[in-house]
């Protein structure tokens, strides 16, 4: 089969994205992507337009979404790919996750006034595209703007990050129902980017057997956070599995991300490429 430009991970305003999913799509097909998906966190309401839009450039799409699922007390992200949009079990589903986000946004904000940084939440909320989906990356924008920190990265270092002022953890779906939601509306279900989490090689295991154990299908091997080591890495924990392999930028924004999209390298040859899974879902 013939390499394939694509990106199947990035975000919008519809999330923690900075772009509208029109301007994502334009610069997508602009970089030489081939096959698209738009992947906002536990959000859906960009699919239609990402779909139109990518049609306009000559891509093609497929659903997508990333789901934040809590396992062995660490969150993690699930991406749902070619799935029917319109799916009411997974709206439900997705609507639920995102519930417990404004309480905690401020709670994030309490513990931030506790140590001088005041009015955050009403500052992240400058950031939000979505007031629903208000999230620790808008309370780091803020953070950078009023001068507390050079860049968000530190923002999550000094601030964001367990044992830090601003850390307010948050259960999630728990790893079936993200999955079950995905399947059942048609699509797949892929671990994201595996290398963030802070498993021991234990946990890691009983991740990976627990999600194929539910259906799921297929992990990002080459992803914006992950060195060439780590794509050698889960390229193997994905031959161990018999899952496919995926491949996406986790682009959020020009100024913030490190991988723009398409500018990712390509799937090792030896594996199966998700899409391939997915065919008869591309549009």
């Amino acid at each position: 089969m013939p390499i394939l430009n694509a990106d199947l991970h990035c975000h919008s305003v519809v999330s923690d994205g900075t772009l509208e999913p029109e301007v994502l799509a334009a610069r997508a097909a602009a970089n030489g992507v081939e096959l698209w998906a738009l992947t906002d966190h536990d959000e859906i309401g960009g699919q239609h337009r990402a779909a139109e839009a990518a049609r306009a450039h000559g891509m093609r799409y497929l659903t997508g979404t990333e789901i934040s699922v809590t396992f062995a007390d660490e969150t993690v992200h699930i991406v749902g790919l070619g799935f029917d949009a319109d799916d009411p079990q997974m709206r439900r589903g997705l609507e639920d996750t995102r519930g417990g986000r404004g309480e905690r946004a401020r709670e994030i904000a309490a513990g931030l006034a506790k140590v001088g940084i005041q009015d955050a939440y009403e500052g992240a909320l400058k950031y939000v595209g979505n007031p629903e989906l208000v999230s620790r990356t808008h309370f780091a924008r803020y953070l950078v703007e009023i001068g507390a920190c050079k860049d968000t990265s530190e923002v999550f270092r000094r601030f964001l990050t367990e044992g830090k002022p601003g850390y307010v953890p948050h259960r999630w779906a728990s790893l079936k129902h993200a999955i079950q939601w995905i399947t059942d509306a048609g699509g797949i279900a892929v671990i994201a980017h595996p290398a963030r989490y802070k498993f021991t090689a234990n946990e890691e295991f009983a991740l990976f057997t627990e999600f194929k154990a539910h259906g799921g299908r297929a992990v990002e091997v080459v992803t914006g956070s992950h060195s060439a080591a780590e794509a050698v890495r889960y390229a193997d924990t994905a031959r161990e599995f018999g899952l496919a392999a995926s491949r996406g930028s986790d682009f959020h924004s020009p100024d913030e991300s490190h991988t723009d999209l398409g500018k990712l390298p390509h799937l090792p040859a030896e594996l199966v490429p998700v899409w391939e899974l997915l065919a008869d879902r591309i549009r």
